[in-house]
Order: C-alpha cells, then structure tokens, then sequence
C-alpha cells in the first residue's frame, strides 16, 4: 500500500504535464508586409510586395522614354511621379536600397514596386523573386508648375503613330477623351480620361477592361 502512495503523486505530476504539452496552441508566425497598407513608419512609407524584371525589358524604352538598365538603380512604380526617389527596406532581412522612379507597374494585383536587377540584388531578394518590403518616400519628382495630380488610363504604346490613331478610334466609339500622346524618346501613348482621383481612375480601369481594353493608372503628364 505504502508503495502506491508514493507512486501516485508522481503519476498526477507525469499527467499534468502530457494534459499540458497537448492542449498548447501552436502560434501562427505572421509574414510582415501587406500589400498597400500605410506604414507606421509615417504618412509617405507604405509596405507591400515588390518584384523585379530584367533581361526580356533590359534596353527597352520605359513609360518614362528612358531606356530601361536592369544595372541602374531604378524602380516602377503605379503613381509616383517620375524622379521620385524611394528607399525600400526588405522586411525579411533589413536591407536597404534607394531607388529612382523612372517606370510604370507593377501589373499584378498585391505588388507595389518593381525594382531593377541590380537595386534587388542590393537588398538579396534577387532568387526569391518577390519579398515584402516598405517604401519610404525621400524626395517626389515635380509636376509642371501649377499642375495638381491627376490620373489617367494608359491602354497603349505604339511606335508608329498610325496604330496608336487607330486603337483611338475603337475606343472613342464608347468613350470620350481619349488621346494620343507622344512619348519622351519616340513613340505614342494612347490615355482614357482625366481624373482628380486615382479611384475614379481605377473606376475606368475596370470598365476599360470590361470592354476589352488592358490598361494601368498612371498620372497624367
């Protein structure tokens, strides 16, 4: 008898502590970075995914007219005006670049910018393709003197002007303002509308493609 009492307290103890290690909750490790959100970091940083391109762009002429080098420290990005300056930070190890302004994108849906070859290098992100980072606005690019910001739709881009004239008079069947821009370095832009806000923008966007037409937002020149 004597023999089970002193067992017993042992045996409660061995039991207490399997009824423990079973009912833990495993805890969820949260990835940081969502896409589009505001940062903490202030009103001009914003976290997301970024992405990068390289070789099938590489020499190609970006929506800014420059010819795009995926060896320059630049970056694409929906709305930023050109010459705008960002510092991006990869959440998942803390590196740092900066960055110029001088293309538009990303197109995919989560993303927020698009980085060069060598500005993804910088902060090793080059083999994953994608990593969340936060965006720090250091300097904007001006607008014209007088001008406010306002958005357009780009469904377009033609090196010869007879092309771009003729995807305008498809679209001008159903909408109005739309116009062909000449692009700084050669070429034609074909932009729906003008905008106050990037919403209204977007709203566009989405009937655009309704109908058939792919486009991005982008300020208006």
């Amino acid at each position: 008898m004597r023999k089970y009492l002193i067992l017993m307290p042992v045996l409660v103890f061995l039991l207490a502590g399997v009824s423990g290690c079973g009912s833990r909750k495993k805890t969820k490790v949260a990835v940081p970075g969502a896409s589009g959100k505001a940062s903490a970091a202030g009103p001009d940083a914003m976290e997301g995914i970024a992405s990068w391109y390289g070789k099938p762009y590489h020499g190609r002429r970006t929506s800014s007219g420059e010819t795009y080098s995926m060896y320059a420290m630049t970056a694409a990005h929906q709305t930023l005006p050109f010459d705008s300056r960002v510092q991006v930070t990869n959440l998942l190890n803390q590196k740092k670049t900066v960055v110029r302004i001088n293309d538009r994108g990303p197109f995919v849906e989560g993303r927020i910018i698009d980085l060069s070859l060598a500005a993804a290098r910088k902060i090793d992100m080059v083999s994953p393709g994608t990593a969340p980072v936060r965006l720090a606005l250091l300097s904007k690019g001006s607008l014209p003197a007088g001008q406010s910001a306002r958005y357009t739709v780009q469904v377009g881009f033609f090196e010869e002007r007879r092309n771009a004239i003729r995807l305008q008079g498809e679209i001008q069947a159903r909408y109005r303002e739309v116009a062909v821009i000449p692009a700084t370095g050669g070429g034609y832009r074909i932009q729906v509308g003008k905008s106050d806000t990037r919403e209204e923008a977007e709203k566009m966007q989405r009937s655009l493609q309704k109908d058939g037409w792919t486009g991005f937002v982008r300020l208006l020149d």
